[in-house]
């Protein structure tokens, strides 16, 4: 990325993002799911079954997944590629009201990490 100390140029890519941000609520399916215990464990639970039937990232149609960590932190992730982390780095577990559920554990470096 080229870095610039001109305010005209950091305006334009401001609003650059404040375009695509307007867009993504506008234009697009999110997912939110609720995890105020992932700041202190440093992972999310994405569920994909429960109670033997296939839910959460296996059945959504959604564009993103919004990961609410605390009134604060809001993580946003296209659905596909939460879908392709969660294949190769989350580990699965039993979750969710009596362990009914089957997710994966993921920490939640993977949810920004660009690689």
């Amino acid at each position: 990325m080229n870095y610039n100390n001109d305010f005209k140029y950091d305006l334009k890519i401001g609003q650059i993002a404040e375009r695509d941000l307007g867009q993504l609520f506008d234009y697009s399916s999110i997912e939110v799911k609720r995890d105020f215990l992932a700041l202190k464990t440093g992972n999310v639970y994405v569920e994909y079954k429960s109670r033997g039937k296939l839910s959460g990232l296996s059945i959504t149609k959604s564009d993103w997944y919004a990961f609410v960590l605390s009134e604060k932190v809001i993580i946003f992730i296209k659905t596909q590629k939460l879908k392709q982390i969660c294949k190769t780095k989350g580990k699965i577990k039993a979750g969710g009201d009596n362990n009914t559920s089957e997710g994966v554990v993921l920490p939640i470096k993977y949810l920004y990490d660009e690689s």
